[in-house]
């Protein structure tokens, strides 16, 4: 058998059925190798880092492994950035790069090139990958292959990368021959324990039901444990309020009462708020990165009791001192507790709920209706959510407007939101949306973005349009780089270097129609409803460009040296300490 055909059994094997890829002559051999097969499709994208974008969302919708393949050199290197994309957001994706022959390979050479495009692949990516290895034996590719999934997937999950020469990927091998990882020594000697540590769970339920004031912090860990039953079941038994990360906004439907918003530096300001003031803090797969916490994390959640769950030690008693810090799956944590629950009192917090309803109340995010015609995103995020179905798929670019979606579009029953957390690449709504819509087909993805994150994979739109994928892309127009633009307008006296000066933006309607697909703009909150309603129900893609001010900003928005319930605009302090149920923060310097 040849090895490239054995290598497509494999990611078939794995219930991956279609290949993100951007052939190059270093990978003829592993994509001329789907050729005759009906269980594998070959999705052909116009640049690597839209191929590694969209298996990751492939991977977080199918629940299994993304698979991307590139060329050696520059296709490689391409991929870069949507491998760390999944190195810091936990996705297991395959990742497989083509190389020159291993006879023309430097190795240890103290030369930078001998073949044509070669590139040390595996030393740029070990820093981003569970596993990365350069096969050089054949009769090895089932122990790599198998090894790699299987890290992939295990533990805290993430991206692995193969790399294989081009006389490895025609060599003739012996599948029934092949040596397997999980019979070998070192698969054995894995000190692997998935077990959760559980003897202080009496404890945590006793600090449950006598919380006065609790909160459940949800983070994208929940999702990647494939968890959001069991929370909700959680959230059904104990009625706590639920307030999410970034990462963590589709682990529980918007519609539930209990949710209660997005923490963080650009998060809606009654849920810190409602984090700020609470008694008793239950952390699910979080890390707590300084956009949730601020840059004061020593005044986060600072009168709780606090409990974090995480699968990764490291991440545990990293930023943020907690009570009780337990390294274990999700899953298993929330079936035990919900068990244990299920025969305790629920706690008595409906002067909590009260309080925290009223903070939501008082501060909405959206501003306050006006006269004028503008466009105002929070409200058309709004709009746009109430115009989606139960089930659809949203993608968020990075930017402005990522954070008007993830303050504003309320998540229906089945809905999913894919965002680009640690690596906040820009160009990731689009390839991401391709990566959806091929793990769910049928299913309605909307892809947002900005005017300038949808020029950096806009070439995808042929891939789009030549799959006829029912995704619907949405730009939010300001003619700038608005989230650098607004941090400049605070730190450097509004010098618009780069965001407005020297940046530039085409009419994208035009080029959308240009591949193919149809567009319209909305210039007015009186067509937004109207044009959305007939631009969702459509069959096929389409592209929507909503034009805002060049000036419009995201608030509320976390300043430096502020804990997080002290956003801008500020509140008056009067105001803010009758909204305290604690003392205040009054600024100081930041820790260092």
């Amino acid at each position: 058998m040849k090895l490239s055909d054995y290598v497509i059994y494999f990611i078939v094997k794995q219930g991956v059925s279609q290949v993100f890829e951007f052939i190059g002559g270093a990978i003829t051999h592993l994509i001329d190798s789907t050729v005759d097969r009906d269980d594998v499709e070959c999705v052909s994208v116009h640049h690597e880092q839209s191929g590694a974008f969209a298996a990751e969302a492939y991977a977080r919708i199918n629940g299994r492994l993304g698979v991307a393949m590139a060329t050696s050199g520059p296709g490689a290197l391409n991929m870069v950035t949507g491998i760390g994309s999944c190195w810091f957001d936990s996705v297991p994706c395959l990742f497989i790069t083509g190389q020159v022959n291993t006879y023309e390979y430097k190795f240890d050479r103290p030369i930078r090139q001998i073949g044509f495009q070669e590139t040390d692949i595996i030393s740029v990516v070990k820093p981003l990958t569970k596993y990365a290895e350069m096969v050089t034996d054949a009769a090895k590719i089932r122990y790599h292959l198998e090894k790699a999934v299987y890290l992939a997937k295990s533990g805290r999950p993430g991206p692995v990368l193969l790399d294989i020469p081009m006389n490895i990927q025609r060599a003739q091998i012996e599948p029934e021959q092949l040596e397997s990882y999980f019979n070998s020594q070192e698969y054995r000697g894995l000190q692997t324990n998935d077990s959760c540590p559980l003897e202080r769970l009496d404890e945590i339920v006793n600090l449950i039901v006598s919380a006065k004031r609790p909160v459940i912090l949800v983070g994208g860990g929940v999702r990647t444990a494939q968890a959001a039953a069991e929370l909700l079941t959680l959230v059904e038994t104990t009625g706590i309020p639920v307030v999410s990360s970034l990462m963590g906004l589709d682990a529980v439907s918007h519609d539930n009462q209990e949710f209660m918003g997005m923490i963080g530096s650009y998060g809606n300001r009654y849920s810190n708020l409602t984090l700020a003031n609470c008694d008793f803090l239950l952390i699910l797969g979080s890390r707590l990165d300084s956009r949730q916490t601020g840059t004061r994390p020593d005044t986060f959640a600072r009168a709780a009791t606090k409990v974090h769950v995480d699968i990764d030690p490291v991440e545990l008693q990293a930023k943020v001192l907690v009570d009780i810090a337990l390294q274990c799956h999700i899953k298993p944590f929330l079936q035990a507790l919900n068990e244990k629950l299920a025969m305790a009192v629920k706690p008595d917090i409906a002067d909590w709920v009260k309080v925290i309803n009223g903070y939501r109340q008082k501060y909405p995010t959206r501003m306050a209706p006006d006269k004028s015609d503008t466009i105002d995103p929070n409200l058309f995020m709004e709009t746009l959510s109430a115009a989606s179905t139960e089930g659809d798929i949203v993608t968020l670019d990075v930017g402005q407007n990522q954070m008007w979606a993830a303050q504003s579009f309320r998540l229906k029953k089945g809905q999913r939101m894919l965002i680009s957390g640690g690596m906040g690449a820009m160009g990731f709504a689009l390839p991401a949306a391709m990566g959806a819509a091929k793990a769910a087909p049928g299913t309605k993805v909307i892809a947002i973005a900005g005017d300038g994150g949808i020029q950096v994979n806009i070439h995808d739109l042929n891939t789009i349009f030549q799959h006829r994928l029912p995704i619907k892309i949405i730009v939010l127009n300001n003619g700038c780089l608005g989230m650098v633009r607004q941090f400049q307008d605070m730190y450097f006296d509004g010098r618009q270097q780069s965001t407005v000066i020297g940046y530039g933006c085409p009419d994208l309607g035009k080029i959308a129609e240009a591949y193919g697909i149809p567009s319209l703009r909305i210039t007015s909150s009186v067509d937004a409803e109207k044009c959305l309603k007939e631009a969702l129900q459509k069959d096929g893609p389409a592209f929507i460009e909503v034009m805002l001010e060049r000036a419009t900003c995201v608030n509320p928005k976390l300043v430096v040296n502020r804990p997080i319930e002290d956003m801008s605009p500020e509140l008056g302090r009067d105001e803010l300490a009758r909204e305290m149920l604690i003392e205040l923060v009054e600024e100081g310097e930041v820790p260092k």
